[in-house]
């Protein structure tokens, strides 16, 4: 009598951390890895039969590189024995979730594993942009010394609205909290339980958050209601001088409003990490010293990883 097959475990992009235990898979499952292709050729090998019997996928956030977005068109195209993917990151707007949960497929994903490592990084950018940090660092390494720096502003008294009040959110009020901010939030729901909002932020509407807050904190999923969230009535409404941080998704602020609103000193400074057409950056906020850039590294620490 002989041993049943094993299911088919499909790695998507590279397991840089964890590579002892993604090895050890071996002992239940067949081991399958792509690191190398494109969205076509991914279409097409799982058109003809390439990732038959293929039961689970793991998959990196940067393997969309690979296959592109989970959407309808490949999760048609998914073997019928696939039940599980695994999606190595707390945002899953790279999945169609719907889409699966229609064809009998899990999805998990990372929630609080990243909102330790992405608060700390907001707060490295929300200090940045308040005093223009890229001027003198810039200048310093130039030889230049202070170069042309003006002054900055200390956080001392600011209001400070977190868009956005789930893990990362909240882990990032904790945080912001302790530099002397005034606290308000908006979510689509106010908060219910003292834990969730560990500051005691008040609540407020969307358009009350974006008149009366000197910093906004973005810290919200992306979806067809939050894309392209912050345009340019959006930054008109907002104080003149106010601080804009960005380290949820790029695609929720329109970043052509974004550099307009920069341009005509609406807008002080801005702390971004993640961007509308990543990994192109749109080239005023490049050009702009009063952006402070990260290139999607929020998350990039060993404990988180």
């Amino acid at each position: 009598m002989t041993d049943s097959p094993k299911p088919i475990v499909l790695l998507l992009g590279e397991v840089l951390h964890a590579k002892k235990e993604w090895d050890g898979l071996a002992e239940i499952a067949e081991l399958r890895q792509l690191n190398d292709g494109n969205r076509e050729q991914f279409l097409s090998d799982c058109n003809s039969g390439v990732y038959h019997g293929l039961l689970a996928i793991s998959r990196t956030y940067d393997s969309v590189e690979l296959t592109g977005r989970f959407d309808q068109e490949l999760i048609d195209l998914l073997p019928q024995t696939l039940k599980f993917i695994s999606h190595n990151g707390a945002g899953y707007d790279q999945i169609d979730a719907e889409a699966c949960a229609s064809r009998g497929i899990s999805v998990s994903n990372t929630p609080g594993a990243v909102d330790a490592s992405t608060a700390n990084t907001a707060i490295y950018l929300l200090l940045g942009a308040l005093r223009r940090a890229h001027i003198p660092a810039t200048a310093l390494r130039q030889g230049r010394w202070r170069g042309s720096m003006g002054l900055g502003h200390d956080p001392d008294g600011k209001m400070l609205g977190v868009l956005g009040m789930g893990g990362i959110g909240s882990a990032f009020a904790l945080r912001a909290a302790t530099f002397g901010f005034d606290m308000q939030y908006h979510n689509r729901n106010p908060i219910v339980h003292p834990s969730s909002n560990p500051t005691n932020a008040r609540y407020v509407g969307f358009e009350e958050l974006l008149r009366t807050s000197d910093v906004i904190s973005i810290h919200l999923p992306l979806n067809d209601t939050t894309k392209g969230l912050i345009g340019r009535k959006e930054f008109e409404k907002m104080k003149d001088g106010v601080v804009i941080v960005n380290t949820a998704r790029g695609k929720i602020i329109d970043e052509e409003a974004l550099v307009e609103a920069l341009e005509q000193d609406k807008v002080f400074a801005a702390g971004l990490d993640v961007y509308e057409k990543e990994p192109d950056v749109h080239p005023g906020l490049i050009e702009s010293d009063k952006v402070v850039l990260m290139p999607h590294v929020g998350t990039a620490t060993v404990e988180t990883q």
